[in-house]
């Protein structure tokens, strides 16, 4: 099993700091960026398109404070998901036996407005320029010989789609068959009815193939994807993270795992072929090596609250917890 170092600071209850973290919420507001506030004359803009009129020092960790998923990474998804799913893969490869092995792939996201409706629809532009049959022509429109067209300035109509990457075991000696397949799930697989259909298609791919299929969800924003069917799932495990495994033998039943900021993530049972035995996963190990890999410790302030808001009763738990914690600020 991989093994990485994971630093602890000791925690040290503070009831003061407590009720100065609790206070200090009341006077945190959310708002879209680019939106105009009511008021701006004391505002600091927050990271993650929070904005907050808290004027006491930042909260500051050097490790992860938390014990298990960091919902303040959800922000910064591109760089957690791509250090994950190269961590995932470097952890698996040396249990592996010889002829497997782990690779990173790739693919492009199907984007589309969020919950695009997916019925065609008629759009009638404001000028339309048609050709009346029967009628030919043999000149141009009003003279403009004398006035010169302005160039335009060309800029990029829409962004490239996101590349997504997974995690792929193959067998070498059955002419690279993927046996498994390991997903972090993406805002480009939730957040759209594109993104949903396309993630889904793959999904129903890996498991009518008979390929063992991991879907790790670490991200609250979005809709349901992974391929237990929420009826199915129990109540207490459905939020804030989900974590399912489907094995190749056993495509009607799910294996799955709870996942929360309250208590470490597990250490989960990859699945290769029916005669290997299962190779170890430790999430919480590999959230702990992004964030000190990316130097989160540096950047994140923990006096604002992250997008999207929590429960009540999970905010009033996490912002207990982290004035518990001895703070870099």
């Amino acid at each position: 099993m991989c093994t990485t170092p994971v630093f602890r600071e000791s925690a040290s209850i503070s009831a003061r700091r407590a009720s100065e973290w609790v206070d200090s919420i009341k006077f945190a507001r959310v708002s879209r960026m680019g939106h105009n506030w009511d008021d701006q004359s004391n505002a600091q803009p927050g990271r993650f398109g929070v904005e907050s009129n808290w004027s006491q020092d930042l909260m500051k960790f050097r490790t992860n404070p938390l014990p298990g998923m960091n919902p303040w990474l959800e922000a910064y998804w591109g760089d957690i998901h791509t250090s994950l799913t190269t961590y995932a893969r470097d952890c698996i490869q040396g249990q592996l036996p010889a002829d497997l092995q782990a690779r990173v792939e790739e693919y492009l996201a199907v984007e589309g407005p969020e919950d695009e409706p997916l019925s065609p629809r008629r759009i009638s532009p404001d000028v339309q320029v048609i050709q009346q049959p029967g009628i030919t022509t043999h000149g141009g429109g009003v003279g403009l010989a004398d006035a010169p067209a302005t160039e335009p300035i060309v800029i990029r109509r829409k962004s490239p789609p996101p590349t997504l990457r997974y995690i792929q075991i193959v067998d070498l000696k059955a002419q690279r068959r993927v046996v498994t397949a390991i997903e972090f799930i993406s805002l480009a697989n939730k957040t759209t009815a594109a993104g949903r259909k396309q993630y889904r298609a793959k999904q129903n791919q890996f498991i009518d193939a008979e390929v063992n299929l991991v879907e790790i969800d670490l991200l609250r924003r979005g809709k349901w994807v992974i391929a237990a069917a929420p009826n199915d799932y129990p109540v207490n495990l459905k939020k804030p993270y989900r974590i399912c495994v489907v094995r190749a033998n056993a495509s009607d039943e799910a294996e799955i795992y709870p996942a929360t900021f309250a208590a470490p993530l597990p250490t989960i049972k990859i699945p290769l072929r029916t005669s290997d035995t299962d190779v170890l996963l430790p999430l919480q190990m590999l959230i702990n090596q992004a964030y000190d890999n990316g130097r989160y410790g540096n950047d994140l302030d923990y006096s604002v609250m992250p997008l999207p808001a929590f429960h009540e009763d999970d905010q009033k738990w996490i912002t207990t917890f982290l004035a518990s914690q001895p703070s870099l600020a």
